[in-house]
């Protein structure tokens, strides 16, 4: 079973890979830091476009999501606050908001270091302790987290949020570990991939090549080849996999 989402990278329309047994998913999404739900028969009528999530704000997202049968809940990560509105049952969840922070480790101030980790790995913690009593009560949940090909492979200028992704690979092995066999918990470690949050490091054709011949694949990642990945590890395809920390990278972190 594989399934449309939403993530940091967009919207999934592969309308022919609609889920078929998990009614309930919910993906917090975008350092916009707001989650959404969306239930298997809705995405049976509508589908989305990738673009249409560059103009969410605060007042346009309910708007927008109503339209695509998403419900959608603000909520500020970097907060205390409880996440109001969550639905009884929750069969997956994907914790996406990110960070891209790249400067020489001397130039790097306390703060920044804290933002990160908040960004990144505290507020996995908060949805994931948030979401646990409705996933348990799904009976069978899979999580889904992201991590960076930095953390494995070491790279200069990535030691801010190489320490935060690297809090997240811990914490998704600890957390298989724990909640095995009810709910399964995996990450993804991407490398550079073609979105708005990515925009300044490829705003150029010429950036865009560059960045691409470092990888052996020689190109940067899109958005699908991400969701692709999600969909597969919330799905029942990769049911006898958890504690994995998925490597979709373009052959960077493996291959010289």
């Amino acid at each position: 079973m594989t399934c449309p989402f939403i993530t940091k990278i967009g919207i999934s329309q592969d309308q022919s890979a609609i889920p078929k047994t998990y009614p309930d998913f919910l993906c917090f999404s975008l350092y916009e830091l707001r989650c959404f739900r969306w239930e298997s028969r809705h995405w049976r009528r509508r589908g989305g476009s990738v673009d249409e999530r560059r103009t969410f704000n605060l007042g346009s997202i309910a708007q927008w999501g109503s339209a695509q049968g998403v419900q959608s809940i603000g909520w500020d990560a970097l907060s205390d606050e409880s996440i109001a509105g969550l639905p009884d049952t929750i069969h997956g969840v994907v914790y996406a908001p990110g960070s891209i922070n790249l400067k020489p480790f001397r130039g790097l101030k306390p703060d920044e270091f804290r933002a990160d980790f908040e960004i990144n790995a505290m507020g996995a913690v908060k949805a994931l302790q948030a979401c646990l009593p409705a996933m348990k009560t799904a009976g069978k949940a899979s999580v889904v987290l992201f991590s960076t090909v930095a953390v494995q492979s070491g790279m200069s200028f990535h030691a801010s949020i190489a320490m935060a992704k690297g809090a997240i690979e811990g914490l998704t092995r600890s957390l298989a570990a724990e909640w095995a066999p009810q709910i399964r918990v995996n990450a993804i470690a991407p490398s550079l991939v073609n979105t708005d949050l990515a925009a300044r490091l490829l705003s150029t054709p010429e950036k865009m090549e560059a960045s691409g011949k470092r990888h052996p694949l020689q190109r940067v990642g899109e958005p699908q080849d991400i969701a692709s990945a999600v969909a597969f590890l919330l799905g029942e395809s990769s049911d006898w996999m958890t504690g994995q920390i998925l490597a979709i990278d373009g052959g960077m972190g493996s291959l010289r």
